[in-house]
């Protein structure tokens, strides 16, 4: 069975957009492949296919827009930016060594209108 076709069994014809775009992506190449792009575990995609994941799907479901649908957010830190790219700056370590990284770090968490984390707009 494809990925497509689970993830339809799973969710129902009316399958959001981003989720067909990741169970393609899935049938394009290997899952473990798409889960590495998108910054997640092969059991992660897995259980988000089949509608079993228990988290919330929002950074996911931004991930997959980003790495296959060539979603952009408009980062007050560099401009126009990939959403997937986004997703990962957010969930990226505070790294002392690295400016561009502290710029992330502190921007993700003092307001963006993307953000997910503490601090953030959208924190959940």
């Amino acid at each position: 069975m494809s990925a497509v076709d689970r993830a339809i069994a799973a969710w129902g014809e009316s399958l959001p957009d981003w989720l067909e775009a990741l169970a393609r992506a899935c049938d394009r190449q290997s899952q473990n492949t798409v889960a590495k792009k998108i910054g997640y575990s092969g059991a992660l995609v897995s259980q988000v296919l089949n509608a079993k994941y228990g988290g919330g799907l929002t950074a996911v479901e931004q991930a997959v827009r980003g790495a296959f649908m060539s979603a952009t957010v408009d980062c007050p830190i560099v401009g126009e930016l990939a959403a997937d790219v986004c997703n990962s700056h957010q969930r990226s370590p505070w790294a002392p060594h690295n400016p561009t990284r502290i710029a992330f770090f502190k921007g993700c968490r003092n307001g963006c209108p993307h953000s997910r984390v503490e601090g953030g707009k959208d924190a959940q």
